[in-house]
């Protein structure tokens, strides 16, 4: 399509609805499309110019915190809200981005020695510019590309990892990566895809895919699997370490997610990094406790606990007495408490209790996840913990807070026709508990959304 044909709303609103983003919300998205191309136009790209587009979602972990990382579970699914970005390719090295909404700019070579701007969003697009550059050497066409976002940012629903997925998508529209020896050879489909996406942002190598420094946060990839492998109407379950499509779960018919930003943010960035970091430090430092007590090469803490029937027994004996990595026994038993709970107790039983239409046992899982991040993770703030027991008592099937934490938003189980009252009930309470949050707060519903697609005929 053409820089012109996007910027008519008809079109992009037809070819959203293709995808399964109709009604309002295909509206709301072809206005957004819209502005990201008034973006490109902005940076000199002519109206008759061909141009690619993709829409880019946020997700909700539905349950599996912090497991991700760990070889373990998560019940995810995308959203309906996300990156609307368009990009046309240049004669030469140069990567321009615009957020179109701000008509804030970047602009970088694709350079494997590209040094990032930390601290600032353009860190993702810039991060993503040099693991291409370092990956496939053939991949040297620049592009123009603008974006608007209708995703909270640092609100824990992956508005960082889309931003990744959606750079990387541009990137390798206008270089034609899959056609390059190194990707065919590494990245065959959209979960390996995933895969690889998540270690261009903790930096790890991918396959025969060098990493590099990451984006300064060490995590798995359930957001880019989300993002990348959910089905519009479902629930994902998937497996990592490495990363396993499991099974796909209905969303039960008249039930929609309500989405509760706390209004404090959960940026991936200094001390709020540092936090979460910590998480998965813990992770593998009771890996690391068990490779000294054994001599194993294990990597992943479940591969730790399937090596054999007595692996859990002894583990726990081993970390008790452990001090590892400045992390002293008695924090690391609780980290591999809430793992064992969290990925072997609640999601797969979770996911069983959605297929058989039993929410009451589903809302009851769901309550000791919550509970046990707050208790044995403890990455949770006051203000995500109120909206989690606030959204119960107002009616939601189920409720919890979900991403890395420390701030972030709560999804909620809700009646698709009681959604609107129940958001102004639950986000009145809100307001009137926590004020001063609640000014940056957001509330609002989505249902189980497609995966990142292009825009196109």
């Amino acid at each position: 399509m053409t820089l012109a044909d996007l910027l008519e709303a008809s079109t992009a609103r037809s070819l959203l609805a293709s995808r399964g983003l109709d009604g309002e919300v295909a509206e709301v998205k072809s206005r957004l499309f819209g502005q990201a191309a008034g973006g490109l136009a902005s940076l000199g790209v002519d109206g008759a110019r061909a141009v690619q587009a993709f829409f880019v979602p946020g997700r909700i972990e539905v349950l599996g915190k912090h497991t991700d990382y760990a070889g373990g579970h998560t019940l995810v699914t995308a959203v309906e809200q996300g990156f609307c970005l368009c990009v046309s390719p240049r004669q030469d090295r140069i990567v321009r981005v615009a957020a179109a909404a701000t008509g804030e700019r970047v602009q970088f070579e694709l350079d494997p020695q590209l040094e990032a701007t930390h601290g600032h969003w353009a860190n993702y697009p810039m991060t993503v510019a040099r693991r291409v550059a370092r990956n496939f050497p053939a991949a040297r066409t620049g592009a123009d590309l603008a974006f608007v976002s209708d995703l909270p940012p640092a609100s824990g629903m992956s508005s960082s990892s889309a931003m990744i997925v959606a750079t990387f998508l541009a990137l390798a529209a206008v270089n034609r990566l899959e056609l390059q020896p190194e990707y065919r050879r590494n990245i065959p489909d959209a979960l390996s895809l995933a895969a690889y996406l998540g270690t261009i942002e903790n930096g790890q190598t991918f396959g025969d895919l060098l990493g590099d420094r990451g984006v300064g946060t060490f995590g798995g990839s359930e957001d880019h699997t989300a993002i990348l492998c959910s089905q519009a109407g479902r629930l994902g379950q998937f497996g990592y370490c490495p990363a396993r499509h499991e099974r796909f779960i209905p969303l039960p018919a008249g039930l929609v997610f309500a989405v509760g930003f706390s209004g404090v943010v959960a940026e991936k960035t200094g001390a709020a990094q540092a936090l979460y970091n910590r998480a998965a430090g813990m992770v593998q430092a009771i890996v690391k406790v068990w490779r000294q007590t054994t001599g194993s090469d294990a990597v992943y803490l479940e591969q730790v606990l399937a090596s054999s029937p007595d692996a859990l027994a002894r583990l726990r004996a081993a970390v008790a007495q452990a001090t590892m990595d400045g992390f002293a026994g008695d924090e690391l038993l609780r980290r591999l408490e809430h793992y064992l709970a969290e990925n072997h107790q609640i999601v797969g039983p979770a996911g069983d209790a959605l297929l058989a239409g039993d929410l009451v046992e589903f809302g009851r899982l769901v309550d000791r996840s919550q509970e046990l991040t707050e208790t044995l993770l403890g990455n949770q703030v006051p203000q995500t913990m109120f909206l989690a027991r606030a959204a119960r008592r107002h009616g939601a099937v189920a409720a919890s807070a979900f991403g890395a934490g420390f701030g972030g938003s709560v999804w909620a189980l809700v009646a698709a026709d009681q959604a609107a009252a129940f958001l102004s009930s639950w986000s009145a309470a809100y307001a009137a508990a926590f004020p001063q949050a609640a000014a940056n707060a957001r509330f609002f519903t989505t249902g189980a959304g497609p995966a990142a697609f292009p825009l196109e005929s």
